[in-house]
């Protein structure tokens, strides 16, 4: 019985095509509205998870708050200090530094490109991989040396140089005041989509490098806060939470006077916030659904007037006023349906397209697909129901002689 309800009801569909089309434009337009939402706002919390993945998961900063009225000179952190607590906590620690970084000027024959400087340790491509392209990293003989060596990257090379491969190159710079010459020891290459690199602040103009932490800390080894990456094992939470009470302890402090910003939080935050948003968003997008709904309301009442004579044979031939009504209800959820096929069809479309423009993968979930497809058919038949019971509800001899 349900074969022939729905071969009739793609008969009529068939018959009428243009209006068939036009009264399920309104369910193209809210399917294609809701899952073009809903798989935008699941690709950028993707793309944000990528994000914080690629400048480390684990990584946290810890400094004297802001907030905090009195400051003292001991409110600063030393490197002898940075030991103490690398000593104290290195089961739980991946990497520390003192999160130094400054911009100078840097200069090379008739060149002259702005800087950004970032301290780090020798072992930082352990929680951060570089892709070195030319030449190495920084050492620990660099570190513990405080030799001015550099590693930038391919970009930086181009516009101070002129060359990739400027390995071996020197060029003056000004740091803190103090004039002196670096070398170049390393060139990377940064591998980020174009969503990252607006996100990361990519700088095609000027200039990045790393130089040895120690260098940045140098004359008087005093610095504003730490950086931090755990182990991927620790339990995050407990050893930022002991981290910081260590700290407000050997600073004469409460724990409170200190800020702890950790990616995770920062992660967390943001995810929260972009499903919030799309789900808000999309909210007010499946309104159109009902405008939809509407429209299919609308025109089965008059596919019910047009087709009285047939409701009519068919009710005297033997046909229940339940098989009446399933046949228009299998008619208005088919069409429906359909119209939530081409919305899927129309909102994976803008967003896989989008994700290729951007270069990035987007995120259609299958659940969601199935989800709005589904409830788009509820919505012709919620909407069906008034006209198949209207047409149900005919009397087979006026509808016999209805003209």
């Amino acid at each position: 019985m349900l074969i022939e309800n729905m071969r009739m009801a793609f008969s009529a569909i068939r018959a009428n095509k243009m209006r068939s089309f036009l009264t399920m434009l309104g369910i193209i337009i809210g399917i294609g509205s809701v899952i073009s939402i809903v798989s935008i706002g699941d690709t950028m919390r993707s793309m944000f998870e990528e994000l914080y993945r690629k400048i480390g998961i684990t990584q946290a900063y810890i400094a004297i708050g802001y907030w905090v009225d009195e400051w003292r000179e001991s409110d600063y952190f030393s490197l002898d200090e940075m030991e103490r607590i690398k000593e104290i906590f290195g089961d739980e620690i991946a990497y520390i530094d003192s999160d130094a970084s400054t911009s100078g000027d840097a200069v090379c024959a008739r060149t002259t490109v702005r800087f950004s400087y970032t301290g780090v340790d020798y072992n930082y491509q352990e929680v951060q991989p570089v892709n070195m392209v030319y030449g190495r990293f920084l050492n620990q003989g660099d570190v513990l040396g405080r030799r001015k060596n550099v590693v930038m990257d391919t970009v930086s090379a181009m516009n101070l140089f002129g060359v990739e491969n400027a390995v071996g190159e020197s060029f003056r710079a000004t740091i803190y005041g103090s004039v002196d010459d670096y070398t170049v020891v390393g060139v990377y290459r940064k591998d980020l989509n174009p969503f990252q690199a607006m996100m990361l602040g990519a700088n095609t103009e000027g200039g990045e490098a790393f130089v040895p932490y120690t260098l940045l800390t140098w004359p008087n080894d005093r610095f504003y806060d730490i950086r931090i990456f755990a182990r991927d094992e620790a339990t995050m939470d407990v050893f930022f939470d002991n981290l910081k009470s260590y700290v407000a302890r050997s600073k004469g402090r409460q724990p409170e006077d200190f800020r702890l910003v950790t990616a995770k939080a920062q992660m967390g935050e943001m995810d929260s916030i972009m499903g919030g948003l799309a789900t808000a968003v999309g909210s007010i997008a499946a309104i159109s659904l009902l405008v939809g709904g509407i429209g299919i309301m609308n025109i089965m009442l008059v596919s019910v007037t047009e087709r009285t004579r047939e409701i009519g044979i068919r009710k005297s031939l033997g046909a229940r006023t339940k098989d009446i009504m399933v046949q228009f209800l299998t008619e208005s959820a088919i069409l429906s349906a359909c119209g939530g096929l081409l919305g899927v069809l129309l909102g994976g479309g803008i967003v896989m397209m989008g994700g290729r423009m951007l270069g990035v993968q987007a995120i259609v979930k299958p659940g969601v697909v199935l989800l709005a497809v589904g409830f788009s058919a509820m919505v012709g038949i919620f909407f069906g129901m008034y006209p198949a019971s209207k047409a149900a509800k005919k009397d087979p001899i006026e509808a016999l002689r209805y003209e």
